[in-house]
């Protein structure tokens, strides 16, 4: 398995696709893993070379002593870059991963083409909701918020329908390091965006989920009236609209990384 040695963590990463094409690097949501984009894997390397990552404290990647900030976790995206040669990619980051994808397009603008931020926010707040989630995981492991997590992250209805589908992301999440989700619960806490993302300036996709409880549609609706090149769309889905509406979140991304 390919992993990236940067200097303070290890990467896990995927790197696949044809060479000629357009680089789309993902970035996953809290508590998951570069699993979470297979819904969309096949349809988009018959366009792009895909990118896929374990954000520090997640997968197989490492897990440094937290708290952790966004701006590490920026660093850590751009660290792999240059790791692998890439100077330029389009990015799609959803949740925290959308943060992300924020803080990249800010402090690193020069390295982002587009930019998709998908059921995320300028800021998820308040602070003491990741606080007291960290000391949660932290006393008593990740096993005990799955069934909450997971009962945000699809409507009810599309988990009834798709019990497999709904087992796969508990076994996702449930692989996750608690010390991992602990960290980055705190960036969580202390990010805050809103007054910066005017500065963006990349054509960007904000995606929303009219059934998003973690990230609302207002939330999009902000992203995407503050970024002066941007455009929404919204999908009848929950917090992983990737997930539940995965051949429509394929064709808008690609559509608008391609047009």
């Amino acid at each position: 398995m390919p992993y990236a040695d940067l200097p303070d963590v290890r990467l896990h990463y995927e790197l696949e696709g044809d060479v000629q094409r357009p680089v789309l690097m993902l970035s996953n949501s809290l508590g998951t893993s570069l699993d979470m984009w297979a819904p969309q894997r096949d349809a988009w390397l018959r366009d792009f070379r895909l990118l896929r990552y374990d954000t520090r404290g997640h997968g197989q990647s490492s897990v440094p002593p937290g708290p952790y900030r966004f701006a590490t976790l920026a660093a850590d995206a751009i660290g792999l870059l240059d790791h692998l040669g890439l100077q330029k990619v389009h990015f799609c980051g959803l949740s925290m991963g959308g943060i992300t994808g924020q803080q990249l397009a800010l402090d690193y603008p020069d390295r982002i083409e587009r930019l998709v931020l998908s059921n995320t926010a300028a800021y998820i707040g308040p602070p003491e909701n990741w606080e007291n989630r960290a000391s949660a995981v932290e006393r008593d492991g990740i096993g005990s918020i799955a069934d909450a997590v997971i009962s945000r992250w699809l409507t009810p209805p599309f988990a009834a329908a798709n019990p497999e589908r709904a087992a796969a992301l508990k076994a996702i999440l449930l692989r996750s390091p608690d010390a991992g989700y602990a960290a980055n619960c705190r960036a969580l806490a202390a990010s805050d965006l809103r007054e910066r993302i005017a500065s963006i300036t990349q054509p960007t996709l904000v995606i929303a989920g009219s059934g998003d409880v973690p990230t609302p549609p207002s939330d999009a609706a902000f992203l995407a009236s503050h970024i002066q090149n941007a455009r929404l769309v919204e999908f009848d889905a929950a917090h992983l609209s990737n997930w539940e509406q995965p051949q429509a979140f394929a064709e808008a991304v690609s559509d608008f990384l391609l047009n």
